[in-house]
This record gives structure tokens, sequence and C-alpha cells, in this order.
């Protein structure tokens, strides 16, 4: 059995969550990514392995290099998971929404 590692602990890091962030807009090689940080090619690279171990990226070979791109999939885990809390805050703010647009209008008539 194949362990695979904590998507939520893989998403902690800035780092990673920065490294996601630029491989969404499109797939980018390694060394492309690097040059975004001030970190070792080696640290980003650690980076990329824990994010592709957790199935949010994916790495395919074009010809000489390796692009690494973001796998929706992926990401299907971390949405799941906050989406109960999306809605719940989504009716919240609704809610109050309501609320200030009566007491706007209470305001007026008076």
């Amino acid at each position: 059995m194949k362990l695979r590692r904590d998507v939520f602990q893989a998403i902690a890091d800035p780092t990673r969550r920065t490294i996601i962030s630029l491989v969404a807009l499109q797939a980018l090689t390694p060394t492309a990514i690097a040059e975004n940080f001030d970190y070792s090619r080696q640290t980003i690279s650690k980076h990329i392995q824990i994010l592709t171990e957790c199935e949010i990226l994916e790495q395919e070979q074009r010809g000489r290099e390796i692009y690494c791109q973001l796998n929706p999939q992926g990401m299907k885990e971390i949405a799941e998971f906050i989406e109960p809390f999306r809605n719940m805050w989504d009716d919240r703010f609704n809610k109050l929404e309501t609320l200030m647009k009566s007491k706007i209008h209470e305001h007026k008539k008076k």
C-alpha cells in the first residue's frame, strides 16, 4: 500500500501555495518555478516533490523538459472540505446584507 502525504499539511506551507498559484496559470518547468523564489533549485524541487506526492501537481515530460501543472482532481479534496464552510459564510453574509438593507430602508423612511 502506497502512503500519500497529507494534502492539508502540503498546502500549509506558503511556498507550496505560491507554487500552486504559479502553475495554476500555466505549466512551468521546475527551473521557471524556482526563478520566482530566493531559494535554491534543490529546495524548490523538494516542494514540488511534496505537491506531486499529494497529487496536487502532475509532472509531464515534454521533449527534454519536465513541466509541472496543476492537477484539478488533486485539489478536489481541498475544495470538498472547504465547501460547507463557504456555504455557511455565504449564508451569513447574505443575512447580514438583508439586515443592512432593511436598516438603510428604515433610516430613509425617517
